[in-house]
């Protein structure tokens, strides 16, 4: 009896941790349109975003994603997690805003840029503001996957 009840507790806490959080593929960041609108306050046209409605069912829910850990800042002050290491990404290479993730950590981590890591964090959306990315996970704890 013992042992049904033990097993019975582990089942449900993996259950619930199951359920907490959903690992993403950036496959499923890609689930979004681009329209290039004019911003008056800068004076270009930036990219901006219309959500599928994938993406937007883990809005404001904690989910996880693999990546490279990129410190743009240099200064440890504004990082990201992008599909590509930082010689291939948005900023850099050839790939779309769908590609990077603006992190905001719940604790400065000690991560170097191109490593690959775990980043786990509530996801928000963000279609109007174009100082941050559209894609950003607040409240984020990662791991170092290499």
């Amino acid at each position: 009896m013992n042992n049904r009840l033990l097993l019975f507790f582990v089942l449900i806490c993996f259950s619930t941790s199951a359920i907490a959080q959903k690992q993403l593929t950036w496959e499923d960041f890609a689930d979004v349109n681009f329209q290039a609108q004019f911003n008056e306050k800068y004076g270009v046209h930036f990219l901006m975003p219309t959500f599928g409605d994938k993406i937007m069912s883990y809005k404001g829910k904690q989910v996880s994603i693999k990546g490279y850990f990129l410190d743009i800042s240099g200064s440890g002050e504004i990082f990201l997690v992008s599909q590509n290491p930082m010689a291939s990404c948005f900023f850099c290479g050839g790939s779309g805003p769908e590609t990077i993730i603006e992190v905001s950590f719940k604790e400065k981590p000690s991560f170097k840029t191109d490593q690959i890591v775990v980043i786990t964090g509530l996801l928000e959306l963000n279609a109007n503001d174009v100082d941050h990315c559209n894609y950003i996970l607040s409240e984020a704890t990662g791991r170092l996957v290499n």
